[in-house]
This record gives structure tokens, C-alpha cells and sequence, in this order.
């Protein structure tokens, strides 16, 4: 078999529809794999939709037909005898493919790929390959009245097309309905026979890992006769007969002492290179190299356990045999054009999840399966990933075409996706059995179907099918009986937004929940991000562009009502921006250490959200430049191993130990409560001894845990970075003092350092450097100093900039600064200034 990639020579141009009068008869040079988009783009017809207002200027694309034109020229083998496919991997999504005028297919799916015989159509020289995609908003609005409507969230149809839902517009995303050859397409020649898939399922029989090769064979117009597969597991090596004819096969490998995958935290990722390769015979027997397959697998084992207990239903994933609480995160695709994200963002945005103690990422339903680097970056980081299928916040058809549709892109998603050992869970979508029940939706279908049959029996059929070694969730949120409401706190999986939506983020501990699938709490996208999106003059958070960049319902509103009672209402944008990033950062890490002092009880924390898809006020830790925002610090630290957190409890105050590491944890911590000013007004000592992958508590004594002055007063467990603390009083009640500090700036080898001592009490001390320099990335936020106590930012920067301007109020901030002003103090050092 021998592969061409179609890459090169396209062209697109309007050819239906709403076509402005500047592009008719246009064509514009193309990149695949790309969409109508980024070419647009490229050729200078179109703003960046990305930026201020351009979004709903652009709105027209959605409506035009587009048809992307190039030319092969073929001087291939002779068709007699020899087989020629055109492979596509991606079209989005409505499409006609046309090779020299006759109609190869037309598609109606974005999520799986197509093979194509073309060989008939081939001739000598130049050939036309056309592919004319509908407009992505007249499709789903016509798919709309075939189908009959049915509810949904946004303005958009999206349930009526196989097509990213997001791509719709979200209340995080841009409506950038688009089109394209999004992923790559090839010509492949083959003969007699080829691999068309494989599936490795692993398992394990005591300290041997199993792994049984599940290969479908395509046979050509000629087959091949008897074919021969050639399979090694890493060092191993077998061989299995195909008689003639036949489709599909097993090939079972056993590896003696095989080294376990764990999930981050828990063990090292060890995985096996494992090949296939098909063997015919042609010519009078001689053998021929037909086709190969290669991938990597990871040997461990997966379990859910949902077995009911006194509690109700646990959600709690296991991985070779062991609990696992899942510190994770919720991923949307990387970009609103899916076809510029490549390995590079992939591995940046991952290795961030990994870096703030993340282990589990779930892939949101309202997105794409992400592509062969994001599974394998996964494997290589111990990342476990939940999958959903791709239905999400609507109701769908199950009737065809549709379901026709379903089908084919879920088996197509288990087989390619079944080798991965990050792969631990499917789910059949997000929010669609919830929306059925609260949103109104069963008045509005009136009987006709919504999607139950693909949750609970076809996606599940086609699991249990192609992938009997994961666990299958037919829904999030879900109780596990269909009598019950779907967003229990005490069964099965929950999601959390009462809290955003309505109420003040301490809230959160009101909820008791097995597994938390979904949480959060908005804020901006970092300094630089945003004021490279938005150019508004003046910025003000009503401001046009601004409310371009958030798309959230009463967005700031909410941003408001969730300051208050926490911070004074921001007298700037500046004050507005941090202020609201910080309380961003709060709400998340009060969140994840309620639930997690919770363990084990509660088994996960899956935050809303790691990424954006562009710069936008939003729930995301990294913002859509990819800038860590203060939530990502905040992560960093509530994901911890071990962690120290004060809650109150029944009893009183208590401070919680959460050991989630694999040692025992014995350690001798003093506890002080402490006025602002620095005075030890109580102390003790705590003996912590917790075992591995478990939780203590201790109720402090009425000497630490009752103030003299509630409004200047907190307890401070633990020394040093990963210490906690309780104030008495939210900052908008306490006392806080003006944040007196002397500050040094140098330069260092990476870039800068700024030391900071602290004269009074200065809480949630941050270094915002990417108002300095916009590739500027600091190792630590949100310190909170005693007088007397240091604490060091480092900075990472290529930028050449004077050192003392990371020394500026508007860069090195703190919760202070919004309750008292900016507050100066102290006299100019060598290489900076005091501040």
C-alpha cells in the first residue's frame, strides 16, 4: 500500500448562497488540511474573527456555499487489478466530493472519515478532485426541517448535524460556523488485500498482559488468497494464517511480567511498540508486503465502581486495581478552527494540566475526538482521559439519517481510539438526560424521540462490542436509575452551577457529592491576551468588545454578584480585571478542597474548564493565548499530593489532611492563630500520620479556632508554600492593611527575579508579567506573607525589559491593593524599587 497526501494546489471559492459582491467568482488559494476560515484569512478578504467586534461581522460565512478545487496528476498503476481510494479523514461537514466531475460521495459527518474507490475515475495526467460544502448554518437549518426541531441550548440547530457543536457558538466560543478539508486526505494504491483496522484490547492474568489484536481486513476486486499477519509486541513476535477470504481476525499475545501503565502520580507510563504487518502472495506465490499497521499500548486494568453503599452510588474509577480520585479537568478543542491545532498546542496545553497536578482530562462532548497526538501525549503523561460521544446540552433524532450517522462515527471513535491506555472511560454525552428532565424540552417533543436509545442502548451495544475493557457511562450528569433525577448529590456523577449561576461560590459546601463532573467560576483571560483580542477605548467591562469576548449569560453580571461579600466593587478595569481573576482562582481552589476533604466520599473534581478556544471571559485555568491565568495557581496547589485545608465542621474548625500520594504522611505541623500584624496569639503543634490515599481530621481547640478580633485575625496551619490558612473575615469585612513591602528585580538567566519581603500582612501576593512582557511566565502566584516573611517570583521571558517594571502596582498586586488602594512604602534598592 503506498499513500499520496492532496495537499497542495487548492483553491476555494464561494459558490452559493449569501456571497458578498467583493468575492464573487473569487477563488482564493487553499490550505489543507485548513477551513474556509483561515484561508479567507490568509488572503487578507476577512478581519480576524478572533478580535474585537469581527465575530458577528463575519456571520455571513455560515450561509455560502464553499468549493474547495485542486488537481492530481496521476500517473499511477493501471486501475485493472490494482485498487485506488481517496481517503479522507475529515470533511466539515456537509459535502460533495467529485473526482473529474462524477460524484464520489456526499457526507454529512465531521467526525469520521471516508474511503472512497476512485480508481474507475483515475485517468493519465490532470484530474479535478472538487469538494462543495453546503453552508455550515444553511445545512443545520435545513437538517432542522427534515428532522423536525427538537430543544436545544444556543441559537443555533447544532443537534441536526454530525459537526462540533461549539462550532455553533457556546457560552464560551465564538458562532464561527465553518467549512472545510479540516483534517488530511490521500490517495492510497493497493493491491489484493489491506489493514483497514485494528483494535489492541488489553487485560491482564496475574503479572502477564494480555493483549488480543483485533484486525479487519479489506479485500480488492482481486484478493490476494491466503494472507499471512506478522505481529510484534515489543520484543515479541507471532504469526497467524488468514484464509482466503476472510475479513477479520484475532491475534492474541501474551507478555510475561509486563510492566504496568499507571495514571500520573500513581507510576511510571510504560508502553509496547506494537506492529502489524499483512502478508499475500501474488505472481505465482511470490510473497508480497500488502500493508502494516503500527501503534502503542499501555498494560492496565479499569474498572468503575458504581456498587450501591450506604451512602448511595460511588463513582470511583480504578486502575489496576487501585481508587483513584480524580484531580481533573474539562477540555474543549484547542482552537474554534480545529485544523491549526496541531501536536505543539497539544502538548502546551497538556503538560500545563499535568504541571498543576492535573490527572484526569474529560473530553467534552460538544467538541471533536481530538486527534492521534492528544491520546498519545496522554499515554506519554499518565493523563487519564474520560470521552464523551459527541452529543451535548440537547435533544437528538434517533431516527435516519442520523443514527445512521451515530453509529458509524462511534465505532469508527472506539476502534481507532481503543489503543490508548489513557482511554478509561466513554460517556454517552454531556447534559442531554439533565436537560430532558429540567429544561423544559419534553413539552416541546411531544413523544418524539431525544436521544435516550443512543445513551442507553446503541452507544453502549457498540462499546460492549468493540471495547469490553472500559467502563461505559450512559450520560454526566447521571444517578444510575432512570427513576431518579439525573443530578443527585449521593449517586453517580453531578454537575455544579447553581453555585455560578445563582449563588455565593461558599456554597459549595453545601454539596456532598460522589463525583463532581463539572464546576466552575468565570474569569478574564490574562492582561496581554485580552488586550490583544479587544482595542476598545476606553476598556470598561461594558464595553463593546468586551461583551463581544464574553458569551455567558448575564456573564457580568454574575462576575459581579460573585465579587460581593468578598472584595469591594473595582473602582478600574485594571482593579476589575484582577479582582475578578482572583476571585476566579478562590472560587475553584474553595471548591476542590471542600470535595476533596470529602475523599472518600467524593471521588472526583472535574474542573470547568483547562482551555479556551479563543480569548474570552471565560472558566478556563489557560486562557485562548495559552497564558496561565491565577486559577492555574490555584489549581496547582488544591491538586496537590498532600494537602493541608481548613474546613469547618460539626465540631468546629478542622483542619484536613488529604494525603492522595502513595506514601504514609507523618509530620509534626504547628498551627498559630495570628493578627495581621504578626503577633502569635495561640499556637500547637499537630501530629499529621495519614496513610496512603486516604484523609484525617482534626477539630481544632477553642484557643486557635475562636478569634479576639475576627476582622484581623487568621489561623495558619503548616509552614511554608503549601501551608493553609483561614481568615476570620472576607477581605471586603477585614482589616486588611495597605500592602507594605520592600521588592528587589534582577536579572537572572531565565529572565528576572523579583524578591519580595512583607512589612504588614499581604494576601494573595501575584506578579501579573505578562503586563511587562506578553511571553512572560511566572513559577508562582498567589502568596500570602506574615510580616517579616519572603517570598521569590521567577520569571521566563526572551523580552528585554527594565527589571523595575515588574514592580509596578499594576503588576505586582494582591487582595490589599483592592481593599485599601495601592499602598507605597519603603525606599528604591539596587536593580528595583520597594513598593
Amino acid at each position: 500500500m503506498t499513500a499520496t497526501g492532496v495537499h497542495e494546489g487548492w483553491t476555494v471559492h464561494a459558490v452559493g448562497g449569501e456571497v458578498p459582491a467583493h468575492l464573487a467568482g473569487v477563488r482564493v488559494p487553499a490550505t489543507v488540511p485548513g477551513c474556509v476560515h483561515l484561508d479567507l484569512l490568509a488572503a487578507g478578504l476577512i478581519p480576524d474573527p478572533h478580535l474585537d467586534e469581527n465575530e458577528g461581522e463575519l456571520a455571513w460565512i455560515g450561509r455560502v456555499d464553499w468549493r474547495y478545487e485542486t488537481t492530481i496528476d496521476w500517473d499511477g498503476p493501471d486501475a485493472d487489478g490494482t485498487e485506488v481510494d481517496l481517503v479522507a479523514l475529515g470533511l466539515d461537514t456537509v459535502a460533495t466530493v467529485e473526482l473529474n466531475g462524477t460524484v464520489l460521495a456526499r457526507t454529512r459527518n465531521m467526525h469520521r472519515s471516508y474511503r472512497l474507490p476512485a480508481a474507475h475515475l483515475l485517468r493519465s495526467g490532470s484530474n479535478v478532485l472538487a469538494v462543495t460544502f453546503t453552508g455550515a448554518l444553511t445545512a443545520a437549518e435545513q437538517a432542522d426541517g427534515d428532522l423536525g426541531a427538537r430543544p436545544h441550548v444556543n441559537r443555533h440547530p447544532y443537534n441536526t448535524v454530525r459537526k462540533m457543536a461549539c462550532d455553533y457558538g457556546w457560552d464560551w466560543g465564538p458562532e464561527t460556523t465553518t467549512v472545510g478539508i479540516w483534517r488530511p486526505i490521500r490517495l492510497e494504491t493497493w493491491r489484493g488485500a489491506g489493514i483497514e483496522s485494528v483494535r489492541p484490547l488489553v487485560e491482564m492474568d496475574g503479572d502477564t498482559g494480555v493483549v488480543r489484536l483485533h484486525v479487519e481486513l479489506r479485500q480488492a476486486r482481486q484478493p490476494a488468497g491466503p494472507l499471512r499477519l506478522d505481529v510484534s509486541v515489543g520484543d515479541l513476535r507471532t504469526r497467524a494464517e488468514v484464509p482466503a477470504g476472510q475479513s477479520s481476525t484475532v491475534v492474541e499475545v501474551r507478555v510475561p511480567h509486563a510492566r504496568l501503565w499507571w495514571p500520573h502520580g500513581y507510576g511510571e507510563q510504560p508502553r509496547y511498540d506494537v506492529g502489524v504487518q499483512l502478508t499475500g502472495h501474488q505472481n505465482h506465490d511470490e510473497e508480497v508486503k500488502l500493508d502494516d499497521w503500527h501503534g502503542r499500548i499501555g498494560f492496565r486494568t479499569v474498572a468503575l465502581d458504581t456498587a450501591p453503599d450506604e451512602d448511595g452510588t460511588p463513582f470511583t474509577l480504578l486502575v489496576n486495581g487501585e481508587r483513584v480520585f480524580a484531580r481533573g479537568v474539562n477540555w474543549v478543542p484547542g482552537d474554534s478552527f480545529p485544523a491549526r491545532v496541531g501536536r505543539e498546542l497539544y502538548a502546551a496545553r497538556l503538560n500545563q494540566a499535568r504541571d498543576a497536578n492535573v490527572n484526569l482530562v474529560r473530553v467534552w462532548g460538544g467538541g471533536i475526538y481530538e486527534s492521534e497526538d492528544f491520546y498519545e501525549l496522554c499515554d506519554e503523561l499518565g493523563l487519564l482521559v474520560w470521552q464523551d460521544f459527541l452529543f451535548a446540552c440537547a435533544s437528538y433524532a434517533e431516527e435516519e439519517p442520523l443514527r445512521g450517522e451515530v453509529v458509524e462515527e462511534a465505532r469508527e471513535a472506539v476502534t481507532r481510539l481503543s489503543p490508548h491506555p489513557s482511554l478509561v472511560l466513554w460517556n454517552g454525552g454531556n447534559e442531554n438526560i439533565w436537560g430532558y428532565h429540567d429544561w423544559d424540552w419534553q413539552g416541546e417533543l411531544g413523544g418524539r424521540s431525544w436521544g435516550w436509545r443512543y445513551y442507553t442502548e446503541i452507544l453502549p451495544a457498540i462499546v460492549a462490542d468493540l471495547d469490553p475493557t472500559r467502563p461505559y457511562l450512559p450520560g454526566s450528569p447521571y444517578s444510575f436509575d432512570p427513576a431518579r433525577h439525573p443530578n443527585l448529590p449521593d449517586h453517580g456523577t453531578m454537575h455544579i452551577w447553581d453555585v455560578w449561576n445563582q449563588l455565593d461560590y461558599t456554597e459549595y459546601r453545601r454539596h456532598l457529592p460522589r463525583f463532581v463532573a463539572e464546576f466552575g467560576f468565570q474569569g478574564p483571560p490574562t492582561w496581554a491576551t485580552l488586550t490583544r483580542a479587544v482595542h476598545d477605548e476606553p476598556m470598561r467591562p461594558e464595553s463593546p468588545g468586551i461583551l463581544v469576548h464574553q458569551k455567558a449569560e448575564d456573564g457580568n453580571g454574575k462576575l459581579a454578584r460573585g465579587l460581593a461579600g468578598h472584595l469591594p466593587p473595582p473602582g478600574t478595569f485594571a482593579d476589575w480585571h484582577w479582582a475578578t481573576s482572583l476571585n476566579q482562582a478562590r472560587a475553584v481552589a474553595f471548591g476542590i478542597e471542600h470535595f476533596r476533604s470529602l475523599m472518600p466520599l467524593c471521588m472526583g473534581a472535574v474542573v470547568w474548564q483547562l482551555n479556551d478556544v479563543w480569548p474570552v471571559i471565560s472558566w478556563s485555568a489557560v486562557d485562548g493565548d495559552g497564558r496561565c491565568k491565577p486559577l492555574w495557581y490555584a489549581l496547582r496547589r488544591s491538586f496537590r499530593d498532600r494537602l493541608l485545608t481548613i474546613q469547618p465542621r460539626e465540631d468546629g474548625l478542622s483542619v484536613v489532611a488529604v494525603n492522595d500520594s502513595g506514601l504514609p504522611w507523618q509530620e509534626e505541623v504547628p498551627v498559630r492563630r495570628v493578627d495581621f500584624d504578626g503577633t502569635v496569639l495561640a499556637a500547637a503543634t499537630m501530629r499529621v500520620d495519614v496513610t496512603a490515599r486516604s484523609v484525617a481530621t482534626w477539630t481544632l481547640p477553642r484557643s486557635l479556632a475562636v478569634p479576639d478580633d475576627p476582622a484581623r485575625e487568621i489561623v495558619v496551619v503548616g509552614t511554608g508554600a503549601d501551608r493553609a490558612l483561614w481568615q476570620f473575615r472576607e477581605d471586603v469585612d477585614a482589616k486588611l492593611p495597605e500592602p507594605r513591602m520592600s521588592a528587589r528585580s534582577e536579572v537572572i538567566a531565565t529572565g528576572y527575579r523579583v524578591t519580595v519581603t512583607a512589612h504588614a500582612y499581604v494576601r494573595d501576593l501575584a506578579l501579573l508579567a505578562d503586563r511587562v512582557a506578553g511571553d512572560a511566565h511566572v513559577d508562582t502566584a498567589l502568596v500570602t506573607l506574615l510580616p517579616g516573611e519572603s517570598a521569590t517570583f521567577d520569571i521566563r521571558t526572551g523580552a528585554t525589559v527594565e527589571p523595575g517594571e515588574f514592580l509596578d502596582p499594576l503588576v505586582l498586586r494582591s487582595a490589599n491593593q483592592l481593599v485599601t488602594g495601592p499602598g507605597r512604602a519603603g525606599v528604591l534598592e539596587a536593580g528595583g524599587a520597594n513598593w
